[in-house]
């Protein structure tokens, strides 16, 4: 019997069931989830479900974890609290080690993961799971590199039967050259999970009326671009971004785009209620470091939103008083 597993083709002498092949890849399987022929097959199933002739595998893995302690000002995402509003990907770091340095300094409880077809050549492989805790990172399963609905939807099934979530994060992309939001295909997907029991935190362009769309929909929280993912060119648009974050009744965090501390605090100063990031730590000459300073710029905006800046004037007012003046 031959299957296609992960991409590549095996050849089996009988017939067997998911849980033989499961044991012979030596996986656990209650780390892992899979498809049959683009069907997810719950984990109960596995030992009644027997593979046959050219039957098409994929077995992905990553499990979920939540947090516990309510913060004094908590970012409040789905009914669940959490003490840091800076979010962050576990993507284009040396190797896990440096992402879990990163990540620890950073203070983020909620990580993007992506999922991944496990490595059937090398199961004992190490994994994300081993390095980040599911147990203290809330791990929020992102559909990075769909480009249609249908792509974004099959990845969170699959995301959903390995760690049990329900919460995650939906981007449908245009081109692969400037990673732009598909908003058609999004609305199309975003329907589509909310209506099978996903709280979807959705990834859109900066528009006013399609993040109020998105909000009205159902979807949990919106995250407009800042710039265009990976290019850190900050917040280009804060007008629209103020826009959004005052019509909305959902959290607003703005998601890529972001490359330096000051353009995180921009982006809470604006009232945001997050930042989701990772090519600014990433990719930065010294990661760890820059994870602080982000933490740093993360707490200090939402610090000046909540105080409340002074008002702009065209003149001078003096900042010492003129009553008692003796020349």
């Amino acid at each position: 019997m031959r299957i296609l597993l992960n991409g590549d083709t095996r050849d089996f002498p009988e017939a067997i069931t998911l849980t033989t092949l499961l044991e012979s890849l030596e996986l656990d399987a209650r780390r892992v989830a899979v498809e049959r022929n683009l069907e997810v097959v719950p984990r109960e199933r596995y030992a009644a479900t027997t593979l046959t002739e050219a039957d098409r595998v994929e077995i992905v893995h990553f499990i979920g974890g939540g947090m516990e302690t309510p913060p004094s000002d908590p970012l409040v995402i789905a009914g669940r609290s959490f003490r840091s509003r800076l979010l962050v990907g576990t993507g284009k770091y040396r190797d896990f080690e440096e992402t879990a340095r990163a990540v620890e300094a950073s203070g983020a409880e909620i990580v993007t993961v992506a999922v991944r077809r496990v490595n059937v050549s090398d199961p004992k492989a190490p994994m994300l799971t081993d390095h980040l805790d599911p147990k203290k990172y809330l791990y929020l399963p992102n559909t990075a590199g769909c480009f249609t609905a249908d792509e974004a939807v099959r990845t969170l099934r699959l995301a959903r039967e390995a760690g049990g979530w329900n919460l995650v994060k939906l981007e449908v992309l245009s081109d692969p050259k400037y990673l732009w939001p598909n908003n058609p295909e999004t609305l199309i997907a975003a329907e589509r999970l909310i209506a099978e029991g996903f709280e979807v935190m959705v990834y859109t362009t900066d528009d006013p009326y399609l993040c109020k769309r998105f909000e009205e929909m159902g979807c949990v929280a919106v995250m407009p671009l800042a710039a265009p993912i990976g290019s850190g060119l900050g917040v280009r648009n804060p007008y629209t971004i103020r826009i959004i974050v005052d019509e909305a009744k959902v959290p607003i965090l703005v998601d890529a785009g972001v490359g330096c501390a000051s353009d995180a605090a921009i982006a809470m100063e604006l009232g945001c209620d997050g930042v989701l990031m990772n090519t600014a730590i990433a990719s930065a000459k010294n990661p760890i470091l820059m994870a602080t300073a982000m933490k740093k710029a993360v707490e200090a905006g939402r610090a000046s939103y909540l105080a409340g800046r002074m008002p702009r004037k065209l003149y001078a007012t003096a900042s010492s008083p003129l009553d008692g003046l003796f020349l």
